[in-house]
């Protein structure tokens, strides 16, 4: 009886956005390189313009698999802007399956492998799994709790698990090159949420986007609060840009934060100028997010688990002061800037 022929795996282009990365990029490439895939690889860095050591480690990259067939390449980024690096590298790479990986996360030893298997069972354009925040001191470890609970996320699959099936979005992705280039790549105008709006527009083509608990990003959360605060308060403001980008898209677990932020300011003026219930509703939240905190803090050390509120309150309040600042200019130009849905031959 003859053998069965080892199937062909597609080759695979990693890309990686990278901007101040030191302190995790060489990382966040050895797990890109240590992947248990057989087919052919190569990882693609876009460097903005860092003001740490990102550039050097780059460099020592490249150098150190220059001989091997797992090879290390860097384009620049000179805006620093997600999405425009994001399409520098995908221009630059040559594979059919391109993955997108951050210069903070770090791959399951098998996630490339349990993506491509994916693309092929769904027939999907694009699959993406869990971005499972892990920290390494007592503050990240608080936030890393606060960003795998329900009670800092809310439902949200990609971050709390979940069930797999057809998505509307998911967390980084890994994607046909077809469907990237049919869309003409991400849109630039989108400095945050971009993923959002390349998914959009693959789905609107009539294209599947698969989410799948199968496939993991450990990812490192912001260092400080002062970090914490601008990436949520940039995530609330964008979310606002793409609800008025897209009418429809919007859901209570969104209207949440922005909602706390009124009631808690509300409560606060009212309790300040007329009556101290008006402190029942500040006073409630927080002894909420204490609640919140206890079962999201199972098994961390003490100082962590005391800055679990402190990060739920960041969050929470951050992203509904961005969301309810976001200007109406931004979202007319991000509207200007629509790219219609590419349709293939097919449809």
């Amino acid at each position: 009886m003859n053998a069965k022929p080892d199937v062909q795996l597609p080759a695979v282009s990693v890309i990686m956005p990278v901007l101040n990365e030191e302190r995790h990029l060489r990382g966040a490439v050895q797990a890109i390189l240590a992947q248990e895939y057989a087919g052919e690889m190569e990882v693609v860095i876009a460097i903005g313009p860092s003001t740490d050591r990102t550039e050097e480690i780059a460099a020592q990259l490249v150098a150190e698999t220059a001989s091997g067939n797992k090879r290390v390449h860097t384009v620049p980024n000179p805006s620093g802007r997600t999405p425009a690096a994001l399409n520098a590298a995908i221009k630059a790479s040559r594979h059919p399956i391109v993955v997108r990986v951050d210069g903070h996360g770090m791959l399951s030893p098998n996630y490339i492998a349990t993506a491509v298997r994916l693309l092929e069972e769904t027939g999907a354009q694009n699959v993406g799994g869990i971005m499972h925040a892990e920290g390494e001191n007592d503050w990240e470890h608080a936030v890393a709790a606060a960003m795998t609970s329900k009670i800092g996320v809310g439902n949200a699959a990609f971050h709390t698990g979940g069930q797999a099936g057809p998505a509307e979005t998911v967390y980084l992705g890994v994607f046909r090159r077809a469907a990237l280039e049919q869309q003409g790549g991400y849109n630039e105008e989108f400095i945050r949420a971009q993923d959002w709006e390349l998914n959009f527009r693959i789905r609107e083509a009539g294209g599947l986007i698969w989410f799948s608990p199968e496939l993991k990003v450990s990812y490192r959360p912001r260092p400080s609060v002062k970090a914490l605060a601008k990436q949520y308060k940039d995530y609330g403001r964008w979310r606002h840009v793409v609800a008025r980008y897209h009418e429809g898209s919007i859901n209570l677990r969104y209207l949440a934060p922005p909602t706390a932020v009124c009631a808690i300011a509300a409560g606060i003026v009212v309790g300040a100028a007329l009556t101290p219930l008006g402190f029942v509703i500040p006073g409630g939240y927080l002894a909420a997010i204490v609640a919140g905190s206890l079962p999201a803090g199972k098994g961390l050390p003490m100082k962590a688990r005391l800055q679990i509120p402190v990060a739920l309150a960041t969050m929470h309040m951050t992203w509904g002061f961005g969301f309810l600042t976001s200007p109406k200019a931004l979202a007319r130009k991000v509207i200007a800037s629509r790219r219609p849905a590419v349709l293939s031959d097919t449809h």
